[in-house]
Parts: C-alpha cells; structure tokens; sequence
C-alpha cells in the first residue's frame, strides 16, 4: 500500500441522493494520527460523510483516497478487504450483536482477519480490560449499562489494531458524565495506537478534545475553531 503523509484525502467531493445534495464540493485532509471532530446538527451530512470515507457509499463525483488508496479503483471486494484490515467503527446504537458475549463481540474483527481463537481471546480481553470493562467478557450487550456497551465497542473498533476509526456519534445515547469518560477514552485509546480519529458528533464536549475542529453547514464543509 502506497505511503503518504496523510490518511485521507478528499478531492471536490459532491454526494447528491435524487435532486438533494449533502455534500458539495469537499476538500479534505486528514494526517496520520490527528483527530478530526466534525460538527454539525443531525441531517447535515455527517454521517454521510464517514459513510464516504469508510467506503460504505460512494461520492457522486469527485476523489476520496483512504490509506493511500483512491476509494474509486476498488471493487467492493477490495474495500471490504480495507475495512476489514485498516478501519475501525464506532457507533451510537453500539451494534454489539445481542447474542454474543462482550468478549465474543470484540473478538469478531480478528476473527474476519483470521487470527488464531487463542490469540484472539487474549488480544480481545487484554483490551476489555484496559477500557475497564473486563468485568463484562462475559456479559451479553442487554446485561451492561450504555457506558459499557460503549466502552465494549470501542474495543471492537480497536482490536485489529486499525489505522483509522471512524465514530458516528459515539455518545448520543450516553447520558452527559458517561459521554464525557467515552470521548476521552476512545480519543486516549486511539492516540495510544497511533490510529487516526475521525469523529461526527453534535456533541460540543468533542471540541476541546480534537486536534482539528470542522463544521457542516449547507452541504460545505469548514475549519472551526476549538
């Protein structure tokens, strides 16, 4: 995979659904390792945005290049393949699978990498344990608070030691005091990998927290200050 300086890069970047545009004209960078805090209220066209990045939608024209890979010269095998390998997600609902222990729903990414169960297993409780949700391995999703649902998620996301991660409004369903534990353990846990952090969110804690703050506002995107 080709170096670069950078760990995404979007180039006039239009996404129009029918005759509604969300996004017009984008131009972005994001370094290796920085975290990006997008803002903006619900139905401005950020989790759009992530969805373009992470390569779960396309852009209607423009360029959006991920890990040093233009997004548009792979066929959905091979960005699923990327997904799997180099991003992480995190998201509002925790999309924990119900029926799966917390540690079984941490260990699902290695085991889409084909890493050893045993090897799994460990990398997978190690990381609980470090998110202070050791506790829960063996708890089901319905059975931990909304924090350690989160906190369980964020380990998900991590596990397979990604390069970039990719949050969708991580806290909208955590009550305020929670909110503020998980936004700063998950920019802590990232920056600890060296993963980049790419996060949308309405919430205006995340602003103090990230390296670079961006607002969404009529389809545009802007630098905003922290």
């Amino acid at each position: 995979m080709t170096q670069t300086t950078y760990a995404v890069r979007l180039t006039n970047v239009v996404k129009r659904y029918g005759n509604a545009t969300v996004l017009d004209g984008i131009d972005l960078t994001v370094a290796h390792g920085e975290f990006v805090c997008i803002l903006g209220r619900s139905g401005t066209g950020k989790s759009t945005l992530l969805n373009l990045i992470g390569g779960l939608d396309e852009p209607t024209s423009g360029t959006i290049e991920l890990l040093g890979r233009n997004l548009s010269e792979l066929d959905e095998t091979r960005r699923a393949s990327l997904r799997a390998h180099k991003l992480g997600f995190v998201f509002q609902f925790f999309n924990l699978i119900p029926t799966l222990t917390a540690r079984e729903n941490v260990e699902l990414p290695l085991a889409l990498n084909r890493v050893a169960q045993g090897s799994a297993r460990q990398r997978a409780q190690a990381l609980l344990d470090g998110l202070g949700v050791g506790g829960c391995a063996s708890r089901f999703p319905d059975d931990m608070s909304g924090g350690e649902q989160q906190r369980v998620a964020i380990a998900r996301a991590l596990v397979h030691r990604p390069a970039l991660v990719l949050a969708d409004e991580p806290t909208g369903n955590l009550d305020i005091d929670t909110g503020s534990d998980v936004l700063a353990l998950l920019r802590d846990s990232c920056r600890s990998a060296d993963a980049t952090l790419i996060m949308a969110t309405h919430s205006s804690e995340a602003r103090a927290l990230a390296d670079r703050v961006l607002g969404i506002n009529q389809s545009a995107v802007s630098e905003q200050s922290r």
